[in-house]
Parts: C-alpha cells; structure tokens; sequence
C-alpha cells in the first residue's frame, strides 16, 4: 500500500465513484494516484516566473469579418426545409420535463 493514500482513502472514493474494487485494484489505484499527485508536485516545481500568462498554449490570429448586415435566407425558404413548423415558428421537441 502506498504512504500517502489509505485504504481508506481509496474505499471511499470508490464508494463516491460507485466502483466496486478488489483489494490488488485498491492497492493499484492508490499507488496510481501517489504517481499522479508526485508529478504535480514536480510540476509545480517548475520556474514561470519569467513567463507571462497566456490563455492559450498556442498563438493565433483567427482573422474576424467585419459585423455588418446582410441579407439572409427568407422566413419561408428556411421553415420549408425544416421538419415542423407552425405560426411562423419552428416546432422544436420539448427539452424539459
């Protein structure tokens, strides 16, 4: 068994995950998550201060049209294509109870 997680520690995420496990997988997943927590840890080591933050790994330039009216498909085309329609509208299924 690992040092950091129980068998404990593993039951219940078990019970919370609704799995059943055998002993050898609770022995198994507990040391798979000591590797997992021990690499964030090493991960966390690691010196950003220099970088600046970014909200995407990669750079990207998506070129943006300019937000301008056009005209669009008629009313009636679109709805004729459309499996229902009644009063102008589109019959869509019920999504909630």
């Amino acid at each position: 068994m690992s040092g950091h997680f129980t068998r404990a520690d593993i039951e219940t995420v078990a019970r919370l995950a609704r799995l059943e496990l055998a002993p050898d997988e609770q022995d198994l997943f507990a040391r798979q998550l000591d590797d997992i927590l021990a690499y964030a840890r090493h991960v966390q080591d690691v010196d950003t201060s220099g970088v600046p933050p970014t909200s995407h790994a990669l750079v990207t330039r998506i070129p943006l049209r300019d937000d301008e009216a056009r005209p669009s498909l008629p009313r009636g085309d679109a709805q004729a294509a459309a499996p229902a329609a009644a009063h102008g509208l589109f019959k869509v299924p019920r999504v909630l109870g």
